[in-house]
């Protein structure tokens, strides 16, 4: 019987040194995922500068049609990799990681100016305390009753430190969210049980900076600040970028 109990220490030891060892393995793979008002080239410089690095990076066309449908597509870009994987969000996608990021691949999340709900809360919740943002004011629906933010106001709102013409063209580009994602409450939010990165885009027209601070706060995270607009992960790539690969390793 003592053989047999030190038998069993020895291998629970070793499987916990076996997964020790994975959790301090480098991830090679890089997952990003777009918030509103937005699509996956939102993420095009900051996945330029990690694949020139050697990452493999998947930036995910989630479609905005429903929580579900985010979460979903953001767990088939997961299937597809191999190893350990750092996943990243930028404005709702947090809600989207937040579900999607208890894969056994997920090494660690990254929030840029995203939002990061605990489980049961919801982004109309979590923005009922405070008075509307100029992004949030400049909120509109389209013909069949998506939301964008109005192209006209967007280059200020959304993209104020990014050269006009191309923040209108991002402003062209973006995809409408259904009017329900506003009212999806979170269910796993996984990062209570996920090392978080978080970047503070401190001039920020859409998710106040305040608010930031608040959800890298809660979640714990190692925060870098940075003086960006909403669209921080466009006018400050190479810094994201550098947050992303410190998750990495």
């Amino acid at each position: 019987m003592k053989s047999i109990l030190s038998a069993l220490v020895f291998s629970a030891a070793a499987v916990g040194a076996g997964g020790a060892a994975l959790a301090q393995e480098p991830a090679k793979n890089i997952v990003l995922v777009h918030g509103a008002f937005a699509d996956e080239t939102s993420w095009d410089k900051v996945a330029q500068i990690l694949s020139a690095k050697g990452y493999k990076v998947t930036q995910v066309a989630n479609p905005l049609t429903s929580l579900a449908d985010d979460v979903a597509a953001t767990k088939a870009a997961l299937d597809a990799q191999d190893g350990p994987t750092v996943l990243v969000a930028h404005s709702w996608g947090g809600v989207v990681i937040g579900e999607a990021g208890n894969d056994q691949k997920v090494k660690s999340l990254v929030y840029v100016s995203a939002f990061a709900p605990d489980k049961g809360e919801s982004l109309n919740k979590l923005l009922a305390g405070g008075a509307p943002s100029e992004g949030v004011k400049a909120i509109r629906p389209n013909a069949e009753g998506g939301l964008i933010i109005d192209p006209a106001q967007f280059p200020a709102v959304f993209a104020g430190d990014v050269p006009v013409a191309e923040a209108e063209a991002m402003a062209a580009r973006q995809l409408p969210s259904n009017p329900a994602n506003f009212d999806a409450e979170a269910v796993v939010a996984a990062w209570h049980d996920k090392p978080n990165f978080y970047v503070v885009t401190a001039n920020d027209l859409v998710l106040p900076p305040d608010a930031q601070r608040f959800f890298s706060g809660r979640i714990n995270a190692t925060v870098t600040e940075i003086a960006a607009s909403h669209s921080g992960l466009v006018s400050h790539a190479e810094e994201v970028a550098s947050v992303i690969e410190a998750a990495a390793k």
